[in-house]
């Protein structure tokens, strides 16, 4: 499936994808920020929905929850990857998602809970073949980590890692703070790329909404905006030429 995207505007980016007939594309249930009324929402598994473009061409658009960035990725059988749990923005048909690291980084105890908690560190694993698109928040810095290397990283800075990365988290020695995520940090080994978001994630869910450092409170989903982004002079055209997302 050969997709038709666009990145509208900069500081807070919109994903714009135009369908043809038969086309669709995958992406949270009732994230879309706009649609054509030639595209119809089917919800599927996994909290996941189909967005088909039916008789006519048409376009559905996936806003960035936070200033930052959005980053498209190749995904094959041979070529996986991580990332961080509100980063998948959308993806073409063929690509599938799993919870890949998981890890809890409060004092709760260990135990196998459905549900995911705030303190909990977690990275969806993007496999299975196509295109896909993730959300990362503030600046992103890439680093290619050669073979026998590594490096470490608070955990919510990691904001993509290839499949070939191993991922393992490390105590902080003496740690004075218990119960905190500053417990922990996380090591990244090559061979591979991540690519590093400079908002950390809790500290993004925050700014979307203040009430999220409320205890067992899930992870705000990307309906609840940051607020409006700054006027434009002259404001992206959905369907311009010269806006294409990074290959």
């Amino acid at each position: 499936m050969s997709v038709r995207d666009q990145l509208l505007g900069s500081t807070q980016p919109v994903l714009s994808i135009s369908l043809e007939p038969g086309e669709r594309i995958i992406a949270e249930t009732g994230e879309f920020a706009w649609m054509t009324d030639s595209i119809r929402m089917t919800a599927g598994p996994a909290g996941l929905s189909d967005y088909t473009a039916t008789s006519q061409p048409g376009t559905v658009a996936f806003a960035s929850r936070l200033p930052g960035s959005i980053v498209s990725i190749e995904v094959t059988p041979g070529q996986e990857y991580l990332v961080h749990r509100n980063g998948f923005l959308a993806g073409t048909p063929g690509i599938e998602l799993a919870t890949g690291f998981r890890q809890s980084l409060g004092a709760a105890p260990e135990e196998e809970v459905a549900e995911a908690t705030a303190d909990e560190f977690i990275l969806r694993r993007i496999g299975g073949h196509g295109r896909a698109w993730v959300e990362l928040a503030g600046d992103v810095v890439t680093r290619e980590l050669a073979a026998g290397t590594s490096l470490r990283t608070h955990p919510w800075h990691i904001g993509i890692s290839e499949g070939s990365v191993a991922v393992q988290m490390a105590a902080v020695p003496a740690s004075k703070t218990p119960g905190s995520d500053s417990q922990y940090f996380a090591v990244l080994s090559g061979p591979g790329t991540v690519w590093l978001q400079s908002m950390q994630l809790l500290a993004a869910q925050n700014f979307a909404t203040p009430n999220f450092a409320a205890p067992n409170l899930a992870p705000p989903n990307r309906r609840l905006a940051a607020g409006p982004a700054p006027a434009r002079a002259n404001p992206a055209v959905e369907g311009a030429a010269g806006l294409a997302a990074p290959g």
